[in-house]
């Protein structure tokens, strides 16, 4: 299974409309979203993928939000999702709670950690999790989201 992975799209929607295409040619089969989604709209452009949100900092009106997720198919998290896919334990937070953050990949729970906040994108390995920072669609250059396979967990990050 191929996993699109994205972050701080701070409801810019043209920017995410070019991930959007980036991850129809890639053909993702699941989107996860680490947080800081921004508005409605962001939301809408998830349409052709079963999509996991979690919520960032830069969230406001978090129950407003949560009712566009939910009200376009799609799952919210709040700040954490504990997620099973294709066999492997996935946590799915914005990593501005840094302690939060910091239990979470030293737990050795999880086999891959998602995570944005920094608009930095990152690939690393802590012990037996994957930890991985897709960069952001927002504020960040270059922009990236990544893509990662299950079940082997290889992870790419890749350009827009």
């Amino acid at each position: 299974m191929r996993l699109g992975i994205v972050s701080d799209t701070h409801g810019h929607v043209d920017q995410t409309r070019r991930a959007i295409r980036m991850l129809e040619s890639l053909a993702v089969e699941r989107v996860l979203h680490c947080g800081d989604v921004g508005s409605a709209e962001v939301v809408a452009l998830f349409a052709p993928w079963p999509t996991d949100f979690v919520f960032g900092n830069c969230d406001a009106n978090r129950r407003a939000l949560a009712a566009a997720i939910e009200a376009a198919g799609k799952t919210c998290h709040y700040e954490f999702g504990d997620l099973a896919i294709g066999g492997k334990r996935i946590a799915l937070l914005h990593s501005d709670d840094r302690r939060r953050f910091q239990e979470t990949i030293e737990s050795g729970q999880w086999d891959l950690v998602c995570y944005g906040h920094t608009h930095v994108a990152a690939i690393e390995r802590r012990g037996p999790t994957l930890v991985l920072n897709p960069g952001a669609l927002y504020r960040a250059n270059p922009h990236s989201l990544a893509v990662v396979e299950l079940p082997s967990l290889e992870a790419t990050i890749v350009e827009l």
